[in-house]
C-alpha cells in the first residue's frame, strides 16, 4: 500500500475487494489494524503518554547531562509520607512524636534502659545535623531531619549496614574483600568494604592515575591503586542506588576525574559524605557500647552504621523533600534543651 492509495482509500478498498472476492480475512485485518491504531492514539491523548519522561538538568545545556525519570514514577509519592502526615505534630509534644517516629512506645520511660541513653544521643545528633549540616539537608529549601527521616516508624532504621570483612575466611589479600556478591557491594563482585573504608575510616576517595607510568607506587605515596579505583566504583554504585540517580547527577561524563567540571549536586553529595563520616564516628560507633547483643552485627558484633540510603531510601531527597523540621524547633539547634522525662 503506497501513500497515493492510502489517500484514495475508499476507491482502493473497493477495487481490492473486487479483485479478491474470496479473501475474507484481508479486509478484517486491515480494518482491525487501523481501528486499533486509532484507539491507541485516542487513549494516549486522553490518558497521557505512559512512557513520557521528565529530566533534571545537571550540567551545561546540549551535552546530555541530565537524569531522566518517567513522569508516572515521579507522580508516585513516597508511601511513608502518608504515615508521617498521620502522625501529625502531636500538639508539639516532642517526646510523643519521637515515640511515634521510632515505633518505641516506652522510649524514655526507663532512665536506666539503653533506649533512653541511645535516644538522648540521637537527639543531639539530630540537632547537630540540622544546625551544622544545613548545606546538605537544606540544599534545596528547608527540609531538615527528625527521627522519622531514618526510622520511618521502626525501632531500627532500614538501610543500616554492618561490617562484613573479611568476606572469605580462607583467603588472604585483596581477594578477601571482593569477588563475593554481598549487600554492601550491591550484589556485584566489587569490593564489599567501600562503606567501611570511606564512610567510617574516612579514607580518600580516588582512582588510579591517568598516566600509564606515573611516578610513585600505586597504593603508596598518595597514589591510588587499582584496588582504590574498584572500591570507589563500589561506593559510586551504592550512591546511585541510594538516590536512584546515575553518574551524571554529580559528574560530567566527559571528565569524571575533573572536580572543576562537576555539577552543583557534587558539592551537596560531598557534604553528605563528610556528614555521614562524622555521624558514624561521633555518634553511632560510640553508641554501640550501649546496645544489646541482638542489635549488633551478625558477623563482627559491630554497631549498626548509617549511610546515604538510611535517609534517602531510593529518592533524590529523603521523603521527596518534605519539610519535616518546620514544626519542631527543639530539634533545629544544639542550643535548644530537650526536657526528657
Amino acid at each position: 500500500m503506497n501513500l497515493e492509495k492510502l489517500m484514495n482509500f475508499p476507491k482502493w478498498f473497493g477495487d481490492w475487494n473486487k479483485n479478491n472476492p474470496t479473501d475474507i480475512y484481508g479486509p478484517v485485518i486491515v480494518m482491525g489494524g487501523l481501528g486499533g491504531a486509532v484507539l491507541v492514539v485516542i487513549a494516549l491523548f486522553s490518558f497521557g503518554q505512559p512512557f513520557a519522561t521528565d529530566s533534571l538538568q545537571t550540567g551545561p545545556r546540549g551535552i546530555g547531562m541530565s537524569v531522566p525519570e518517567f513522569k508516572s514514577d515521579l507522580a508516585k509519592p513516597d508511601p511513608t509520607i502518608a504515615e508521617l502526615d498521620a502522625i501529625g505534630n502531636l500538639d508539639g509534644d516532642l517526646i510523643a512524636a519521637m515515640q511515634a517516629w521510632t515505633g518505641i512506645p516506652n522510649l524514655f520511660e526507663d532512665p536506666d534502659s539503653y533506649q533512653y541513653a541511645v535516644g538522648s544521643m540521637m537527639i543531639s545528633m539530630t540537632q547537630n545535623i540540622n544546625e551544622n549540616w544545613a548545606g546538605h539537608v537544606n540544599a534545596n529549601g528547608e527540609v531538615g531531619v527528625t527521627c522519622y527521616t531514618c526510622h520511618r516508624g521502626q525501632p531500627v532504621p532500614s538501610e543500616i549496614w554492618f561490617s562484613l570483612m573479611p568476606v572469605t575466611e580462607r583467603t588472604a589479600g585483596w581477594s578477601a574483600n571482593q569477588n563475593r556478591a554481598t549487600s554492601l557491594s550491591q550484589s556485584t563482585s566489587l569490593p564489599s568494604d567501600a562503606l567501611e573504608s570511606y564512610l567510617l575510616d574516612s579514607q580518600t576517595i580516588g582512582v588510579h592515575d591517568l598516566e600509564s607510568r606515573a611516578a610513585g607506587i600505586p597504593g603508596q605515596d598518595g597514589h591510588p591503586g587499582i584496588q582504590n579505583a574498584e572500591r570507589t566504583f563500589s561506593l559510586m554504585n551504592y550512591f546511585a542506588n541510594s538516590l536512584d540517580v546515575n553518574c551524571v547527577f554529580c559528574h560530567n561524563s566527559r571528565a569524571f576525574y575533573d572536580a572543576g567540571q562537576v555539577t552543583p549536586q557534587w558539592a551537596t553529595a560531598s557534604l553528605g559524605i563528610l556528614m555521614v563520616q562524622e555521624l558514624n564516628n561521633d555518634y553511632i560507633v560510640p553508641a554501640g557500647g550501649l546496645l544489646p547483643e541482638n542489635r549488633l552485627g551478625p558477623r563482627n558484633g559491630d554497631e549498626p552504621k548509617v549511610a546515604c540510603a538510611t535517609c534517602h531510601k531510593g529518592y533524590q531527597q529523603p521523603l521527596q523533600g518534605t519539610n519535616v523540621i518546620g514544626d519542631w524547633p527543639q530539634l533545629q539547634s544544639t542550643e535548644e534543651v530537650v526536657d526528657l522525662p
